[in-house]
């Protein structure tokens, strides 16, 4: 009992350092021009305006190599109270305006991706005692389904939004599109890619619809559509902004290309699994490389959640019973 609280909160530590890293790393790319934005826009009073220009002026003399010792600059808690109100205003017109583009999605499915994974895994610690590998890509922390749940929550609430719907609106969209979504992923993966990753019939949920959906899940989808639309996208799409610096464009470009080629190599090696399960020898050089590099026994480390032959107890699969 004593190791799974200490797990738990270490667990919980780590999200928060993440959390940390991605606010640090972010205000980095975009060297803080959401706080001069709001000084330029004049939404801010007088002394607000000077902590910063000093503030800026600190930072000058540090990058020529002279003020290192210099004061600390900090707004106090009623400016960093205008500060917030000044950006909430300025939030509400941007999304007012703003134009959904690759530049959001990217970033949205990847982050959506990572934190799901992190929450999946820290669910199944709390509520089962189970720590195993629950990624969904041959190559770093995804989970491709939260990625893909995150960019379609954000896409039809911010089309919500801008039709100004009602919450229980919301909330049935968002049933209708998770359950959707889980159908079609568990439907697709199985089909295609000979794997289970959950199936809720096997595993004796009440209201299991099909093997992939399940009216318990579907009131979450619902529940999550809602808090998505009413706190997280708002921040969410304010957050990430537009590409304002070389670095957003860069960074983002490049994260596209490692996204789209580890969603490549974990296809090539299902589809590579389910041949060598059939028999089939390699029919080129780069599958011949696939099968040395991405053996069954990788994928069966790599991918524990998932019966990836498709043969099996399937709910064992799914909840790592």
């Amino acid at each position: 009992m004593l190791l799974s609280i200490i797990g738990l909160v270490l667990t919980i530590a780590v999200i928060f350092l993440i959390v940390w890293s991605i606010r640090w790393f972010w205000a980095w790319l975009g060297r803080g021009k959401r706080l001069q934005g709001v000084c330029d826009d004049d939404l801010v009073s007088a002394d607000v305006k000077q902590v910063v220009a000093r503030l800026d002026a600190l930072r000058a003399a540090q990058r020529l190599g002279h003020g290192e010792q210099g004061p600390v600059i900090r707004l106090n808690r009623k400016q960093l109270r205008e500060v917030r109100d000044a950006e909430r205003t300025v939030r509400e017109d941007f999304l007012d305006n703003l134009k959904l583009g690759w530049y959001q999605i990217v970033m949205i499915f990847f982050i959506g991706s990572v934190l799901g994974l992190i929450l999946e895994e820290v669910w199944m610690f709390i509520t089962m005692g189970v720590t195993e590998s629950r990624v969904g890509l041959v190559w770093g922390p995804f989970s491709p389904l939260y990625g893909v749940g995150a960019v379609l929550l954000t896409l039809v609430t911010f089309q919500l939004r801008r039709m100004h719907a009602k919450g229980w609106v919301v909330f049935g969209v968002s049933m209708v599109v998770g359950g959707l979504l889980e159908q079609l992923t568990g439907w697709g993966m199985e089909t295609f890619m000979g794997a289970v990753s959950w199936d809720y019939i096997a595993g004796g949920v009440p209201g299991a619809i099909t093997k992939w959906v399940a009216v318990p899940f579907l009131f979450f989808w619902g529940l999550l559509g809602y808090v998505w639309y009413r706190l997280i996208m708002p921040d969410l799409l304010w957050g990430l902004g537009v590409p304002t610096t070389k670095r957003k464009v860069v960074f983002v470009t490049l994260l596209s290309v490692y996204l789209v080629l580890d969603v490549f190599m974990t296809i090539m090696c299902f589809d590579r699994r389910a041949e060598r399960d059939a028999g089939i020898p390699p029919a080129n050089a780069f599958e011949q490389w696939i099968d040395e590099n991405f053996s069954n026994a990788f994928m069966s480390e790599r991918f524990q959640n998932m019966v990836i032959d498709g043969t099996g107890d399937a709910y064992s699969a799914a909840t790592g019973q």
